[in-house]
């Protein structure tokens, strides 16, 4: 007998010749129904889009597995810009903005303490060290160590070299650019 694994992937598998929509195509309705309880999804994929019970359940099911992880993304990230360190968000924001623009595969991913930039592995950590102070993680082996740009020393294991940001400003070209190579480099 298949397990429970193996009979949704099955559902997923058959899904758009049954239903003649993918799995990410039905879980933007079961979100755009702007419904929150599993049983209400469930209904109104059946009811109103005519989907069986069992693959109404497992849309349902990924629609609101996927919001509670994006719940957790957030949380983490408000907790990390709450009180003393709620001035430095901006910086963040700024940082973002650029790690945006390098390609469609840049993955954001929060953690308790900081946020990790991946691509094929991680390339960058943005970090409110301080109430003052954000620090920028690189991975850029090889890339000799300047005034501004540091070795990352005690600070993070996983990057080669840190920048100390202060202000929105200072992700300016420079930034920006060793962004990019550390970007390129994953």
């Amino acid at each position: 007998m298949a397990s429970p694994e193996e009979m949704a992937a099955a559902m997923v598998a058959n899904l758009k010749a049954k239903t003649g929509k993918t799995l990410a195509q039905w879980v933007k309705i079961a979100k755009a129904s702007k419904l929150e309880k599993h049983g209400l999804i469930v209904r109104h994929l059946k009811s109103e889009h005519g989907l069986t019970h069992g693959y109404a359940s497992l849309v349902s099911r990924e629609a609101l597995q996927s919001t509670a992880a994006h719940m957790d993304d957030e949380y983490l990230l408000a907790a990390q810009y709450a009180g003393k360190k709620s001035a430095l968000k901006p910086i963040y924001d700024a940082l973002i903005a650029a790690a945006s623009k390098l390609g469609k595969d840049v993955e954001v991913s929060p953690k308790k303490a900081y946020v990790s930039l991946r691509r094929n592995k991680q390339f960058a950590l943005i970090q409110p060290s301080t109430a003052t102070r954000v620090d920028l993680g690189l991975n850029l082996s090889g890339e000799p160590v300047t005034e501004r740009l540091e070795a990352s020393g005690s600070f993070s294991g996983m990057c080669s070299h840190r920048v100390r940001l202060t202000s929105p400003k200072d992700v300016d070209a420079a930034v920006k650019r060793w962004l990019q190579q550390a970007y390129a480099a994953s």
